[in-house]
């Protein structure tokens, strides 16, 4: 069996927690590929050292006495590692470059990929694992789009003889050397990445939770835990704000049939979430997961016979993309549509936009409505038990929520609710209670 486990930044935040993630890697001689992410906050008030770099290349085009603190500062975070760990690794030539391409500006990408540069080199020295730089083998395109199958192959090529390797999370190159990075959470990227290249049995994504919740902390206290999850109630999930994985990590596994475990640094017992393409598996409640967003707003549109006026939606929705709006849901009727937008997106452009659809289709009747929240109800159970809807519902309507939207696809996967701003927690704690607390 073969594993990548990749660690996020919480896990190797300092020295106590580079021997926590030694021993899980050791436990387990399956663990072959490490995926480290750049040290994380080691107590609430602290600051991450990515956010650290960006801070220090800003100040190196200034030059002075601020620069040079924040990269002494950076250099500590990483001796205090080197030290409580007792290595004998110098990372001084590495400083030495990195500075030195601070000051020529070379760019921010650059800057903020060394974050997990440096904290793989210490994490292959802990190991006594090879070191294998993210830029040799994650590529992307002139266009700055990551290329799949170049990166497959390169990947492929330079793992095929190396038995244990650490590779950087959260970056790549493009073919002339230059660094490219993913979007900040990016080393679960990297991770799916080298999971779908070498096909390996099991990707483990390692975090500061045990697993996969199913609903918001901040709004449930200690909330379930979800022990089996598809890809696509994941993504219904992560698309809705639920963020323990970033939602593009899955393609690269999804695609291999590879299965992907969340699991805890602090609670390695703990048997986690498992990600999986499909499964017979009963979900332990009717729901999987709830999760949503506020700050949405609605456009209401009326006219007469609008069902059997040929491309009336195409029209309504063509005025938001020459605007260089995206939509979330488009309800409607026989002679209304609702469209969703994300509100501070529309809001500088929502007199063009009324003036566009009022020139393109000639409504009757037009309104806007504004703070709204939309949520998410997601569960493989829900095409197999009956009355799910009015469950929903009947939770909303006792906590005396108004609904001002649903919509619900045809593979019964998800419903969408949408209620006000204001409504949003007393949804999500309703929802909760009756499919999971009280399992009614």
């Amino acid at each position: 069996m073969r594993k990548v486990v990749k660690f996020g930044g919480s896990s190797l935040a300092s020295a106590e927690q580079f021997r926590k993630v030694g021993e899980i890697i050791r436990a387990d001689e399956s663990r072959r590929y490490v995926v480290p992410s750049a040290p994380g906050k080691r107590f609430s008030a602290d600051t991450k050292v990515t956010d650290l770099l960006y801070q220090c290349y800003q100040a190196a085009e200034k030059g002075g006495a601020e620069f040079q603190a924040l990269l002494s500062e950076i250099k500590s975070r990483y001796q205090e590692i080197i030290d409580g760990l007792e290595l004998s690794i110098s990372l001084e030539e590495d400083f030495g470059l990195i500075e030195e391409n601070f000051k020529k500006q070379i760019g921010e990408e650059y800057a903020a990929s060394r974050g997990e540069f440096l904290n793989g080199k210490v994490m292959a020295d802990y190991l006594g694992f090879e070191f294998v730089d993210a830029a040799r083998i994650i590529r992307f395109d002139g266009e700055g789009q990551f290329d799949a199958e170049m990166t497959n192959r390169l990947t492929r090529e330079c793992l095929k003889n190396m038995e244990y390797v650490v590779v950087p999370g959260f970056y790549g190159a493009m073919e002339d050397g230059t660094v490219k990075t993913f979007s900040r959470g990016g080393s679960d990227i990297t991770g799916s990445i080298v999971s779908g290249a070498l096909d390996v049995d099991l990707y483990e994504n390692w975090t500061d939770v045990s697993g996969f919740l199913v609903t918001d902390p901040r709004i449930i206290k200690e909330p379930k835990v979800i022990d089996t999850i598809t890809y696509r109630e994941l993504r219904e999930l992560s698309y809705m704000g639920a963020t323990v994985l970033h939602e593009e990590a899955i393609f690269p596994v999804r695609k291999a049939g590879i299965p992907i475990n969340i699991r805890n640094t602090n609670a390695p017992d703990d048997a986690g979430t498992m990600i999986v393409e499909d499964t017979c598996k009963k979900p332990a409640y009717t729901i999987t997961g709830i999760a949503g967003k506020k700050g949405f707003c609605s456009l209401f549109i009326e006219k007469s016979l609008m069902n059997s006026e040929i491309g009336f939606g195409r029209k309504v929705l063509q005025v938001l993309e020459e605007q260089g709006i995206s939509f979330e849901h488009v309800p409607s009727g026989i002679d209304t549509m609702t469209v969703f937008i994300h509100q501070d997106e529309f809001a500088e452009k929502e007199q063009q936009v009324i003036a566009g659809i009022h020139r393109m289709v000639n409504p009757d009747y037009m309104e806007l409505e504004s703070d709204l929240a939309l949520i998410a109800v997601v569960g493989r159970g829900m095409r197999s038990n009956r009355g799910t809807a009015a469950r929903i519902f009947a939770a909303l309507a006792h906590a005396n929520i108004n609904v001002k939207m649903i919509d619900q696809g045809s593979s019964e996967l998800n419903v969408i609710i949408g209620v006000k701003n204001e409504d949003f927690e007393g949804a999500v704690k309703a929802i909760y209670d009756i499919f999971v607390t009280t399992q009614l």
